[in-house]
């Protein structure tokens, strides 16, 4: 096999990183990556904040499938649909032709949560996930006014912040009480809500979208208290699902993510997982900097120089720039407590355990300048 291609399956943040890393390490062994997409190159978090950067949707790439493929010494398929995986037969199947690999990564990403509505414009609710997607999404509100944005967490809250700065008007609905609500406590979800709202953002929340109806012009929502919305277009963002199907369909062992254990390797031997695809011990992290961290150990791997994936204290910057915000969240059901502290340089919210050792933190306004220094208390976020 020594003469058959690593083939990374992704070309987002995961797969392109995993093969920059890759060509630290080595320049010549044989690399094959395959995009459902066009392939460009681009930072999928600038997405939700290029509107008041002032740039259209192709401003943001930095390169083509062609020019990564040079820079790469690889061979990118394009806008090609991988239909399955032989783990025994070591095979992708693209289509209808199969494609021998030496090792195989998946990066293929998460896909956004979809809600049934009620109503006979259900299917006019956008989502954005990928540069497509957002053009599409910039073009449907290109000479429009009103926007619904369905969802108040990290990708909700950053699209409200974008549009109000460009002078959309913008209504967000949450069914949490406060935004950031998976997050971050009340202190700070009250905090961003009402320095969104003062900008002009408003704010339906405690509700959920029951159906959506065509009007003569632009849409109805109506809400679960019985109110209505008239908005000229509606954005969804209620999370992502990790996309499992390919992994699940070939036998490997799934659960929320494609697991993996800590040397990024699925339960097929020589198939791989990094990403929002990926799960490590229970952790699912579409992130930044989860990604960036996995993508050098996974170069390593792949190379033979076997290396255990860890993730140092890895905070989160939620580009809302009304009111600055960073999150280091706790472990998953980590016992503890907030305790928060608030004022009008912002919030300080720790997470301690029972002997008061910070466990997480958030901070904003002002306050995210103490990021660094609590960053050095926390525990790693995988050892």
């Amino acid at each position: 096999m020594s003469g058959e291609p690593i083939i990374i399956i992704g070309t987002g943040l995961a797969g392109y990183s995993t093969a920059r890393e890759l060509r630290k390490l080595d320049s010549e062994i044989p690399l094959h990556i395959v995009s459902g997409d066009t392939g460009y190159s681009y930072s999928k978090p600038m997405l939700s904040n290029a509107i008041a950067r002032g740039q259209e949707p192709y401003d943001l790439p930095n390169a083509t499938a062609e020019k990564m493929a040079d820079s790469l010494n690889a061979k990118i398929w394009t806008e090609r649909e991988v239909t399955g995986i032989g783990p025994a037969e070591h095979v992708v199947e693209l289509g209808g032709e199969g494609i021998r690999y030496r090792k195989l990564v998946l990066a293929v990403g998460a896909r956004q949560m979809r809600l049934e509505f009620e109503g006979d414009a259900a299917d006019a609710v956008m989502s954005v996930n990928d540069l497509e997607q957002y053009a599409a999404f910039r073009e449907a509100i290109t000479g429009q006014r009103r926007i619904a944005i369905i969802g108040a967490g990290l990708i909700g809250s950053e699209f409200a912040n974008d549009l109000i700065a460009g002078g959309y008007e913008v209504d967000v609905v949450e069914p949490f009480s406060h935004p950031l609500g998976r997050l971050v406590p009340a202190a700070v979800g009250e905090a961003l809500r009402k320095a969104l709202a003062d900008l002009g953002v408003r704010w339906h929340l405690g509700l959920t979208c029951e159906s959506i109806e065509r009007g003569a012009k632009g849409y109805r929502l109506t809400l679960s208290d019985g109110s209505n919305l008239e908005v000229d277009a509606i954005l969804s963002a209620v999370g992502l699902v990790p996309r499992t199907e390919l992994a699940s369909a070939a036998g490997l062992a799934t659960g929320r993510g494609i697991k993996v254990n800590r040397n990024l390797e699925t339960s097929a031997p020589g198939i791989f997982a990094l990403g929002d695809c990926m799960e490590v011990e229970g952790l699912l992290l579409p992130f930044v900097m989860p990604i960036m961290h996995a993508a050098r150990a996974l170069a390593r791997n792949l190379t033979e120089d076997i290396t255990a994936l860890r993730y140092p204290v890895m905070p989160v910057v939620v580009k809302t720039p009304a009111h600055p915000i960073v999150v280091s969240p706790p472990a998953p059901d980590a016992p503890g407590r907030w305790e928060v502290e608030s004022g009008e340089e912002g919030v300080r919210a720790v997470y301690l355990d029972a002997a008061d050792r910070p466990l997480g933190f958030t901070l904003t306004g002002t306050r995210v300048s103490e990021k660094n220094a609590l960053a050095r208390e926390v525990p790693p976020v995988l050892e």
